[in-house]
């Protein structure tokens, strides 16, 4: 989910509330009115009978029948009212109402005081809501008013109530209609339409403000799609939005200096890389000559004194010095080709070849000493399967093969066997080395295909060519050449599984080999 959509849910959400809100408070500012309405009609409707008649419980005592019609009358056009007359404690004497009551059925003193207090004015509340006896509830709105006895001076106790409800019917169909014609649906289209022009005014807003973010992450894009020595060619200012001075124009400014850093450090990174590999490759070329020299003196010293008693010593040494010139030769010739192989410029020459007849050729050259270390080397063909032919640079892929192979025979006891095998899988070609060697160490599988790596334990293989850890590396750099990977399964005691995916048929490669 984008800024910019969760901004627009966020403002909708906020109008929806806020207009649910609105409809809350208009509801509850309606309900207060129609309360204090009906509070203010039925004291002032109070007020007129008690003025008029100050003596309605004697009336009540001894007329009773006429005092209740005279009651239903009073409130004939009315018909959403009740009235009572209460004793003082709140029993109800005479009711206007048609419901059968209790003969000593009561209603709560505390709201009737109340409301005869703000009817009085000595209460700063509006309404006051009371007990409806006909309905059981206290949910009405009620008026009430003192009644004493006629004496000298009516200014006693009050001996009685007359106590007003103002039912809360429930609205008949007509005026459900009404209701919703008048209020509801007229509200709920303002309020549609209101929420949808301020959503419009916000997606307007949210879309200028976050257009520069926008701008920003399509550069960043842009920048990683490239890569960071295409995208990193040219000036920052080309790829990114123009810097404006609101918090958007700082964080372009702040990217903008970011990449200008980043491109002054990896213009240096790329010239020590250079620097690397060009001296890695020159000293490698400046050794090798005085190293084959070396090791051709040493060949003839030990042919020339071989078979004389009195230069054994000496014969010993100089086959010491020469296994280790050679060792050197060969770890001069893998940092040189490392550094070869690490060139940017640097490209396969591939050409269509059965992997199968590939192994074919490397088991035949190293057949030899497999069977002077008494380990059965075997080729394994997939019979009936699809050939195992693939685009590849053939002299480096050998090379990769060889080098596995290589390691394999190091470390297999005599009686252990070496397979090798190749097989297409879909668009995949799989080459694959197995030993039933002594395997090797949990700990040192991660760390087998980095350079300069060497396993600790006597049972892992030796990765690279003269043990210093750079045949592997460079099988991992030639699969890496050819888009592909290497995989390595072993377990101590079990033997090792190394095998190579390389993609059969990519356009380079076909484009290439033809």
């Amino acid at each position: 989910m984008t800024v910019r959509l969760k901004l627009a849910l966020t403002v909708v959400a906020t109008g929806l509330l806020t207009a649910l809100g609105v409809i809350a408070a208009v509801l509850y500012a309606f309900e207060r009115f129609e309360h204090e309405t009906a509070f203010t009609r039925a004291n002032a409707f109070l007020g007129r009978i008690t003025a008029q008649y100050d003596d309605l419980l004697d009336l009540q005592q001894r007329q009773p029948d006429e005092f209740r019609s005279w009651l239903r009358g009073l409130v004939l056009y009315e018909p959403d009212t009740q009235l009572y007359l209460l004793d003082a404690q709140g029993t109800v004497l005479v009711t206007s109402g048609d419901a059968k009551l209790p003969a000593d059925f009561k209603v709560a003193l505390g709201p009737v005081r109340e409301a005869a207090a703000v009817a009085e004015g000595r209460s700063g509340n509006r309404y006051v809501m009371g007990d409806d006896p006909e309905r059981m509830d206290d949910g009405a709105v009620i008026a009430a008013r003192p009644v004493r006895r006629a004496t000298i001076r009516n200014d006693g106790e009050a001996a009685g109530w007359l106590y007003l409800v103002c039912h809360k019917a429930a609205l008949p169909a007509s005026r459900w209609e009404a209701l919703r014609n008048s209020l509801a649906l007229p509200a709920l289209l303002l309020i549609c339409g209101i929420v949808a022009l301020t959503t419009l005014f916000a997606a307007l807003i949210i879309a200028a403000v976050t257009r520069p973010l926008q701008r920003l992450t399509d550069a960043v894009a842009t920048l990683s799609a490239r890569g960071l020595d295409e995208g990193l060619s040219g000036q920052p200012g080309e790829l990114l939005p123009r810097a404006g001075r609101d918090e958007f124009g700082r964080l372009t400014e702040a990217f903008s200096m970011m990449l200008q850093t980043l491109q002054r450090q990896w213009a240096a990174l790329r010239r020590l890389d250079h620097f690397r590999r060009e001296g890695v490759s020159n000293l490698s070329h400046d050794l090798r000559s005085p190293l084959t020299a070396t090791a051709a003196c040493l060949e003839t010293l030990q042919v020339r004194w071989r078979g004389e008693a009195a230069r054994a010593e000496e014969l010993g040494l100089v086959e010491v010095a020469l296994r280790n010139t050679r060792n050197a030769a060969r770890l001069v010739q893998s940092l040189g080709d490392l550094a070869r192989l690490d060139e940017p410029s640097f490209a396969l020459r591939r050409e269509p070849v059965d992997a199968g007849e590939l192994l074919d050729d490397i088991a035949l050259r190293f057949g030899d000493r497999a069977a002077r270390q008494g380990v059965r080397l075997v080729v394994e063909h997939e019979v009936g399967g699809e050939p195992a032919f693939a685009a590849l640079d053939i002299e480096l892929f050998e090379r990769a093969v060889a080098n596995l192979l290589d390691n394999a025979l190091k470390f297999c006891p005599a009686g252990a066997a070496v397979t090798l095998a190749a097989r297409a899988a879909g668009g995949q070609l799989e080459v694959t080395v197995a030993d039933t060697g002594p395997g090797i160490a949990a700990a040192d599988l991660p760390h087998l295909f980095d350079r300069f790596y060497q396993a600790r334990q006597s049972v892992a293989p030796a990765t690279g060519e003269g043990g210093k850890g750079l045949g592997l590396a460079i099988v991992k750099r030639i699969a890496e050449l050819h888009g592909g990977t290497v995989r390595v399964d072993s377990m101590p005691g079990e033997g090792t599984r190394v095998q190579i995916a390389v993609p059969r048929d990519l356009p380079a490669a076909l484009s290439g080999a033809g």
